[in-house]
């Protein structure tokens, strides 16, 4: 019988006869499955994401072998290439990791995850700093530039951090809820917090994996930095483990043990008699990364990989899928390819999927020096959908409401993207947004890249209605899209072109002052030359451009102090603006070669050999489905790291077996990890 006074009882009917939300103080005593405990916030909602999106494979990486290496029993491989041929290959998601955990969890690769064993380790250290955020520093000419973050990186921030602890707590719940149901049943979760958010995600962990599959929680206690006047230093984080039941693997970490002390395993027998017994769980004899060390990536929340070592040997055995969602430089899947054990990372972040690819390729480098295997890898992002609702809109609102402050939301950030175009908006054509001169305008969407299927989609329009110009605008585009789409399309009769959205679109003052400039996707020129007497084919690059601008240099001038410097970015160059005391200003180009842009650079020798194939569901029905796309088969790359700034600008050669036409890819990524492709044709004779 429902426990409610007389009052209660009349405030609750009043309530839903108004169509108005129950108070939270009655969920305990209206539903019969309500939680024991449970954290309430403005704007919690049970439900999860349940979209499936396509997974493109955009690159796929696997070092070329001697073919020494053969462990049959980890993944069949080419007897011919040395390379890997079967099996589980690891996966590198660029995107949003809600909707990748959710197409994992409801989408066609969930099958594969069960087939190799299911998903046994979570580990996942989400963005705990409110003051965090995507900005990136690299260095450029012995200087440290800062590339502010995209559009869709800012908006990522505001969903985490917009409504302080409540738009946190919303973000972490549906991921967590999400990692829940990909678990296998016998698999385990750590989620890495500090003081800001631990209490917080321990409540919300309690209520998603029940507080009887809580195991642990960890301190991790370091040293370093400076001494606090007001409070004693904070120097330690917390790592929650939870199981996903009863039954799961675990092999505590050993460590010496001292004889000094007292102690007996849990069936009696004392440990010193073989001299080593289990962590406690407080961790002291760890040290955060090094900067001086080779592991070091100077991503600002690495973690240290002896960290990362005491979890997943803790929590797996070899041939064990662990996956990281939140994976920034990529320390989790480095050390689990070291132990042996399978593994899917994902992040937001375009720089962080580019660090991870270099310390990926390190790792599988380093293990074939060693005669030790290694495992391919893909690179992948997600496919494009229909956007229910525009970024922003307020959830909590009823749908038919949501709907209308959505499309008004839309038509508004189309009107003013065309305005700063000085363009013309339109809906004449179906899939474009507008015109300029003679060009018309398709607009990305403004929380997400612009993807190979959308572009796919505006050449087909254009093409059926004799348009032969056509502007891309986009604040992100989909990898491996630029240019090698405009150079497709130019050959089939339409001029393509593919240009940046600047985030100042959204400063009316700018726009007024026509100082809003849309600069185009990079260029990259590169040539193949074959030996004469062979069938040997070297690839070298020529020219290589982008036309970044970030913070305008004269007003940079005018607002900096005597005695001060600022690095920015200008019309596509990296520049030091500085002045001296007296308030004389000097400017120095760092970027004193294109060579300076490149950071990566990688060639696919045979790009049309293989063709992309995703599983979809087609008249109920899983199926393999060619998409229409050619995956970069990664056969060559060279890359700067921190030990090393040197950069090759032509590829080893590369021989091919019969005489033909072939398809040769190269890839460019630059300085911030944005990628530039371009194919070009080779005829072997």
């Amino acid at each position: 019988m429902v426990d409610l006074t007389d009052a209660e009882r009349e405030e609750v009917i009043a309530a839903i006869r108004a169509g108005r939300p129950l108070p939270s103080r009655y969920r305990a005593s209206l539903f019969e499955d309500a939680s024991e405990t449970e954290l309430i916030w403005p704007g919690k909602t049970p439900d999860v994401e349940r979209i499936v999106l396509p997974f493109q494979s955009i690159e796929h990486i696997d070092e070329p072998r001697s073919g020494t290496v053969r462990q049959p029993d980890l993944f069949s491989m080419s007897a011919a290439s040395g390379r890997q041929a079967g099996g589980w290959t690891n996966k590198l998601i660029w995107g949003d990791n809600k909707l990748i955990l959710s197409s994992l969890a409801n989408g066609p690769m969930r099958q594969a995850i069960e087939d190799a064993g299911g998903l046994k380790l979570v580990y996942i250290d989400p963005p705990f700093d409110v003051g965090a955020n995507f900005s990136t520093s690299v260095e450029v000419g012995g200087k440290d530039v800062v590339k502010q973050a995209s559009v869709v990186e800012q908006l990522a921030y505001r969903d985490t951090w917009g409504r302080g602890r409540d738009s946190f707590a919303s973000m972490i719940y549906e991921r967590l809820a999400i990692i829940k149901g990909l678990l296998a049943a016998d698999g385990m979760v750590f989620v890495h917090i500090d003081y800001r958010t631990s209490a917080l995600i321990r409540l919300i962990m309690d209520e998603i994996f029940g507080s009887e599959n809580f195991r642990n929680e960890i301190i991790w206690c370091y040293a370093g930095g400076g001494i606090s006047k007001k409070d004693f230093p904070k120097k330690h984080d917390t790592i929650l483990r939870y199981s996903a039941g009863d039954e799961y693997f675990f092999d505590p970490p050993m460590r010496p043990y001292s004889k000094t002390g007292s102690g007996r395993r849990s069936d009696g027998t004392p440990y010193d008699l073989d001299g080593m017994t289990p962590h406690n769980d407080w961790w002291v004899d760890i040290a955060p990364e090094n900067t001086q060390a080779k592991t070091d990536t100077g991503y600002p929340t690495q973690k240290p990989e002896a960290l990362l070592s005491r979890i997943i040997e803790s929590a797996t055995k070899p041939g064990d899928l662990v996956a990281d969602f939140f994976c920034g430089s990529g320390t989790t899947l480095a050390v689990a390819e070291k132990l042996g054990r399978k593994w899917i990372g994902a992040d937001l972040g375009r720089f962080a999927i580019h660090t991870t690819r270099k310390r990926m390729i390190s790792v599988q480098r380093e293990r074939a020096a060693q005669n030790e295997p290694y495992r391919a890898f893909e690179i992948l992002n997600l496919g494009s959908y229909e956007r229910q609702y525009f970024a922003g809109v307020d959830q909590s609102l009823p749908e038919a409401e949501r709907r209308q402050v959505s499309d008004a939301r839309q038509e508004a950030f189309f009107d003013l993207v065309m305005s700063a175009y000085g363009g013309q908006r339109s809906t004449s054509m179906p899939g474009f947004q507008g015109v300029k001169d003679s060009a018309f305008v398709l607009i990305g969407p403004l929380d997400a890249p612009v993807t190979q299927d959308d572009v796919r989609k505006a050449i087909t329009t254009a093409k059926k209605n004799n348009v032969t110009r056509v502007d891309i605008l986009g604040f992100e585009f989909e990898m491996g899209i630029k240019p090698a789409m405009a150079d497709e399309a130019k050959e089939e009769g339409l001029t393509l072109t593919l240009r940046y959205i600047p985030n100042d679109v959204f400063d009316k003052r700018a726009i007024a002052k026509g100082q809003v400039k849309f600069f185009d996707v990079g260029y990259l020129e590169v040539a193949a030359r074959q030996d004469g007497k062979t069938k040997k084919v070297t690839v070298s690059i020529s020219d290589f451009g982008v036309f970044y601008a970030q913070d305008d240099a004269e007003v940079a001038t005018k607002t900096l102090r005597n005695g001060g410097a600022k690095v920015l970015i200008d019309g596509g160059q990296v520049v030091r603006i500085s002045k001296d005391v007296k308030g004389n200003t000097s400017k120095e180009v760092l970027t004193q070669s294109w060579k300076d842009w490149i950071d990566y650079w990688a060639v696919d020798f045979d790009f049309e050999s293989q063709k992309e194939i995703i599983a979809m569901e087609v008249d109920g029905e899983t199926k393999d489905v060619w998409t229409g796309r050619y995956i970069f088969e990664n056969q060559w790359q060279d890359f700067r790291s921190k030990g090393n700034r040197e950069l090759s600008t032509s590829s080893e050669d590369h021989r091919y077996d019969t005489p033909g036409e072939y398809k040769v890819a190269v890839k460019v990524v630059d300085i911030f990890g944005n990628d530039t492709t371009k194919v070009i044709t080779v005829k072997v004779k």
